[in-house]
């Protein structure tokens, strides 16, 4: 999937109670797949206007919210389960490796 097809696959709904609009709209786009490394990237740079690392910041606050997870709870605690391996995948890495 490329910026435009992301663009225009993204659903213009009322968002739920609690949700903002951008926060939404944050969760329609996570819910779509990406074929090439840097296509999702692109894609946030078009849609959101931020940098990809921002976008994950405010997808970090996003998931954490109550109100994303009564609104999609399957995508929210898949984001979460992702987002906890790589956070143990991390802490596994060792800065100095014993011998």
């Amino acid at each position: 999937m490329d910026g435009t097809q992301a663009a225009n696959t993204a659903e213009r709904v009322e968002p739920p109670a609690g949700l903002t609009e951008r926060d939404a709209a944050v969760l329609s786009f996570e819910r779509q797949w990406w074929r090439h490394a840097g296509a999702k990237e692109q894609a946030i740079r078009g849609q959101f206007d931020l940098s990809a690392a921002r976008y994950y910041q405010l997808l970090a606050v996003v998931i954490d919210s109550p109100a994303a997870l009564a609104h999609d709870p399957m995508l929210v605690k898949r984001l979460h389960r992702m987002r906890d391996a790589r956070a143990q995948a991390r802490d596994g890495r060792s800065l100095h490796p014993s011998n």
